[in-house]
């Protein structure tokens, strides 16, 4: 039951399992109440996380009450402690690319944003739009998320002009992506068709390439001020075992 489970939940697609996770979640979250990982997001504990990802699964990864990722935790902890997002007394125009739902919320009731989602298919973004053009004006706003989303984009250069575009002078932007920091270079190869090659390949059936470590100079390339951030370093070992942080993982933090 619980193979089955687990290979369910990890082959669903995201629209679905957003809205099976409204239906699930409070039950699976009461389920695994405990006191040995916290999810930071929401500070809520438990006896363990969901094993998550596509072929070999990472233990510990998917939170039960927010549903966040390790690569959102970090994301989490360093808005909160590092930037000024959740307590500027200025108004940021924020824009949220492929939003996650374990954001999603939280985000909509921030007083200090004006927070607007945006994607081609997920049924909870406000705005449906191609991140290769986007319906936006040039310079407008303050903050831009897109994590996990240009992996997925054949002209991956044309969506991060148009990320580039809409960020304002002095702007902040959040571009997670899955990388490998072993290659030196991006890998990619449009021959590869098969999904289960791709799979193989890639690391999912839907992703077009491997990022490798150039993926910050392809940033800059369009133009952007890039922090190769590892904020894994400054948190306590203890704290990363505790929020299931995956170590030395790289915040592409970017800057207009």
């Amino acid at each position: 039951m619980k193979t089955v489970f687990k290979s369910i939940l990890n082959t669903l697609p995201r629209p679905w399992l957003i809205k099976v996770s409204y239906l699930v979640r409070p039950i699976i979250a009461f389920a695994l109440k405990g006191n040995t990982y916290t999810d930071p997001i929401d500070g809520k504990s438990f006896r363990k996380f969901l094993p998550y990802g596509y072929g070999k699964q990472r233990e510990n990864a998917l939170s039960p009450s927010t549903l966040s990722l390790e690569r959102h935790r970090l994301m989490w902890l360093f808005l909160k402690d590092e930037t000024d997002f959740f307590t500027s007394t200025k108004k940021l125009k924020t824009l949220h690319i492929a939003p996650e739902q374990c954001f999603l919320d939280i985000f909509k009731k921030q007083q200090n944003l004006e927070y607007i989602t945006s994607d081609l298919e997920s049924p909870i973004a406000d705005v449906k739009a191609d991140i290769c053009d986007l319906p936006f004006k040039e310079s407008e706003f303050d903050v831009v998320f897109c994590n996990h989303v240009l992996e997925h984009i054949p002209d991956d250069k044309k969506a991060m002009q148009e990320l580039y575009r809409v960020l304002k002078p002095g702007g902040l932007g959040i571009f997670q992506i899955p990388q490998d920091l072993s290659r030196a270079t991006t890998f990619e190869d449009n021959t590869i068709t098969d999904k289960k090659e791709r799979a193989k390949i890639f690391g999912q059936y839907d992703h077009v390439r491997v990022y490798g470590k150039d993926y910050f100079d392809k940033l800059r390339a369009v133009g952007f001020k890039v922090d190769e951030v590892d904020y894994t370093k400054k948190i306590a070992p203890e704290k990363r075992e505790q929020f299931c942080l995956m170590k030395h993982e790289i915040l592409p933090v970017c800057y207009k």
